[in-house]
């Protein structure tokens, strides 16, 4: 089952908006067990992991009778954009079938597990169950909910804020609280997602370019990327939350756009403005909005409808706080630097008392350190369903 997780984990940015899978097939020997076929789900090329093995087995000359499969998400029962893998299974003539967890979709869960059982192939399930899991958070709430899977992540100094006052920083320019092993961290994390989204505050502020750079050890705070990055099937999608769009065409989201910026807009918005980032290969969409404020659900339900299961929050205090209040942060992960900002700096997120008594409401909570920098992960709503 290891080495099934470490198929699956393989897929990251190559399996939206299906789920990461990974499948080994295992047959006994007189010298021990022995692995005949494994693979992985890529959305592009349709097959899911189980067939993948099967066909790698099939294309050794390995008969697949008797062999147990270990596979990270329970077979699927269902036609899809393929026929269900738990017939495969079933025809390939396996006898036993390890799977790490459930499928999270209400409408099929456990009926993949109930096929194989039926057809009197045994069924261990719950194995490696948490890591299997974790690399499906936003699957998993999307098959529920039908809205993205929200992380809000941050970078903060030690006393909790986010930001030095305005009037000590530079225009147009980053603040950089963490150091370079933090900064790679965040550069996985948007690999990992499907959207990053910010507000316009923060781009007036900062000029960020929002990039999926992972595959760069120490990213850059400026200067357009290059081809330096994890193989991913589709662009990360960089989202502006700009009611009026104020958005500069000389920022670097915009000077960057190659039809992966999307900038969301209230209903008094420019037209003619709307019209030249069209030009410009930046996507201008409407949404509702009330009080000169975007409605963040609607801008859940716009993700949505672009198959964006996952979404990387990295704004200001007050999208942080907006988000928070709303319940709408599915996941947080928290970067402490060293750093003091003192009583004047930007707070953590509106309407939030302090980063740590929001710590405090996290579940699955995981702590590790980059360099000098403190990570805390945790979940503010658990996405899977209680079986």
């Amino acid at each position: 089952m290891q080495r099934a997780l470490k198929l699956a984990a393989e897929t990251t940015g190559l399996a939206s908006p299906n789920p990461q899978v990974g499948c080994v097939l295992v047959r006994a020997t007189p010298q021990g067990d022995e692995i005949i076929g494994e693979g992985a789900h890529l959305y592009a090329n349709f097959d899911h992991a189980e067939i993948v093995a099967l066909k790698q087995a099939a294309a050794r000359d390995i008969s697949t009778s008797g062999a147990t499969a270990y596979v990270t998400l329970e077979p699927c029962s269902h036609h899809g954009r393929t026929g269900p893998c738990a017939d495969a299974l079933i025809a390939a003539g396996i006898a036993r079938c390890v799977v790490a967890t459930q499928d999270p979709n209400p409408k099929v869960s456990g009926q993949g597990i109930q096929k194989l059982r039926e057809a009197n192939i045994e069924v261990t399930l719950g194995v490696l169950q948490q890591q299997a899991r974790d690399l499906n958070d936003a699957f998993a709430h999307f098959i529920q909910h039908r809205t993205p899977f929200v992380t809000l992540k941050t970078a903060l100094s030690v006393d909790g804020k986010l930001a030095p006052p305005p009037a000590s920083r530079y225009p147009n320019q980053p603040h950089w609280l963490t150091g370079p092993a933090a900064r790679h961290e965040v550069q996985l994390l948007r690999h990992a997602s499907d959207a990053v989204l910010t507000g316009i505050g923060t781009v007036l502020a900062d000029d960020p370019q929002l990039t999926d750079r992972s595959g760069v050890q120490d990213p850059a705070p400026s200067g357009f990327p290059g081809p330096n990055h994890l193989p991913r099937r589709r662009p990360l999608l960089r989202v502006i939350l700009d009611t009026h769009l104020r958005i500069p065409l000389t920022s670097q989201l915009v000077r960057s756009a190659a039809n992966d910026v999307l900038v969301l807009c209230g209903s008094l918005a420019s037209r003619s403005k709307a019209a030249t980032l069209g030009s410009l290969g930046v996507e201008v969409d409407q949404i509702p909005d009330h009080a000169g404020r975007l409605s963040l659900p609607a801008v859940l339900t716009a993700l949505a409808e672009r198959d964006i299961l996952s979404l990387l929050l990295e704004c200001g205090s007050h999208l942080n706080g907006a988000f928070l209040r709303q319940n709408l942060v599915d996941k947080a992960v928290l970067i402490y630097a060293e750093t003091e900002l003192g009583d004047q700096a930007i707070p953590f997120a509106q309407g939030v008392a302090s980063p740590y008594l929001f710590e405090q409401s996290l579940h699955r909570i995981h702590r590790t350190t980059y360099g000098p920098d403190v990570c805390i992960t945790g979940h503010v709503h658990d996405p899977w369903p209680n079986h």
